[in-house]
């Protein structure tokens, strides 16, 4: 049995996502980019995220949807922008059927980097050695792809919890 994780950076300009795909306890790569919505009105750009997001669940049928959270940093305009754009591809998803997991970037930095506060070319690397890539992917598809390697994380974490529950209620 196989699943297929697909992880969302939301961003209203620049949209990052990551395919990625565990069969039998082996990691895959399969697909990853942005989805660049340059110089539209804002309703504009959130029906471009909803159709992107729809498209990349149509060609690669993922699962699930990991996508990070907002955080707000200094912008309350900009954290805004960012959650509508959360809701558009939280909608793609599940208008397609797909169950939504959310982390917050301390949990995706701390998953992949091992400490909560590290910076993007820290988690670019950790992506590009984890799935074994031959380069660095773009700033953006690199949170992506953290951010569905970090749900993998948490998925196995949770099972193993589950199993030694079961364990000890026997």
């Amino acid at each position: 049995m196989s699943l297929r994780i697909l992880g969302i950076d939301p961003g209203s300009r620049i949209t990052g996502f990551g395919v990625i795909e565990i069969t039998q306890g082996r990691l895959s790569y399969i697909t990853s980019g942005c989805i660049r919505v340059e110089g539209k009105q804002l309703p504009e750009r959130l029906k471009s995220i909803f159709n992107g997001v729809s498209e990349i669940v149509h060609d690669f049928r993922p699962d699930e949807l990991a996508i990070e959270q907002v955080f707000m940093k200094n912008n309350v305009d900009s954290a805004l922008k960012l959650g509508q754009a959360r809701g558009a591809a939280i909608c793609a998803a599940v208008t397609n059927a797909l169950e939504v997991f959310e982390y917050s970037p301390t949990q995706i930095k701390q998953a992949i980097v091992g400490k909560g506060h590290a910076d993007k070319a820290q988690v670019q690397f950790m992506v590009r050695a984890i799935l074994n890539l031959p380069g660095l992917p773009q700033q953006d598809a690199a949170d992506a792809l953290a951010c569905a390697l970090c749900h993998r994380h948490t998925r196995e974490t949770l099972g193993q919890i589950g199993s030694q529950m079961k364990q000890v209620n026997l």
